[in-house]
């Protein structure tokens, strides 16, 4: 009889979804932190995005009573969490694309 699951416990799947670094695997410590401090930033600067468009839609809508305000709002936070999820899946996307190149 053969057991499928029989020496795998829960890190051997988690560190099976987690992304390894793929192609990047040989950058050095310091050139992950600075890859690492890149995408930060950047999702810090998406999630600002998606605040101020949620604050112009807001305002727009009830204070102002400005539709075209509101209508930028509305597209600032689909831009802001769209760039929030892609910046947040690229490491996966990554991993993904180089293991099916190897």
């Amino acid at each position: 009889m053969f057991l499928a699951a029989e020496k795998g416990d829960i890190t051997t799947i988690i560190g099976g979804i987690a992304p390894d670094w793929g192609p990047f695997g040989s950058l050095g410590n310091e050139a992950r932190v600075m890859v690492e401090v890149v995408m930060a930033v950047a999702i810090l600067l998406c999630l600002g995005i998606a605040i101020w468009g949620a604050a112009k839609q807001r305002i727009g809508a009830t204070a102002l009573r400005d539709t075209f305000s509101a209508e930028q709002g509305k597209g600032l936070i689909v831009a802001g969490l769209t760039g929030v999820f892609i910046i947040g899946s690229l490491g996966t996307l990554f991993t993904i694309v180089y293991g099916m190149a190897v």
